[in-house]
Formats: structure tokens, sequence, C-alpha cells
């Protein structure tokens, strides 16, 4: 899909100093991906009573073992 946008020059800049991205195009693709994968993790809080631990599970006994 081509699309004309306006970007912040300093944004893109950094962005691709950060990312190694050289091209704009692979850098906005790359952006949308992570964007889309971080909307996509589950919310933590939504697990709440999900009953996805053991209630016997004793992560301080674990790592007194490991000594």
């Amino acid at each position: 899909m081509r699309t004309n946008i306006e970007l912040d020059a300093e944004l893109v800049r950094e962005a691709q100093e950060l990312s190694r991205i050289r091209t704009k195009r692979a850098l906005i693709h790359q952006a949308l991906t992570e964007f889309v994968n971080h909307r996509k993790r589950l919310d933590l809080r939504e697990l709440e009573g999900a009953d996805l631990l053991d209630p016997e599970y004793d992560h301080k006994k674990l790592r007194a073992s490991d000594t």
C-alpha cells in the first residue's frame, strides 16, 4: 500500500541510528511490526485468578536450594 506521510526528521534519524535500519520503508515496517506485537501481548493483569501457578510454588525455597 502506498501512502504519503510527513515524518519527524529527527525522530526518523534517531530511530535509524538506534535500529541500524537504513531505509525509511524498512524502518516503518519494523516499527509497525513491533507496535502490533506489543499490543497483542497479554496484559498480565488479565491473568489474575487464572490459576496458572501452582499454589505450592515457592521461589524463595528454590533459590535457597541453588547454593
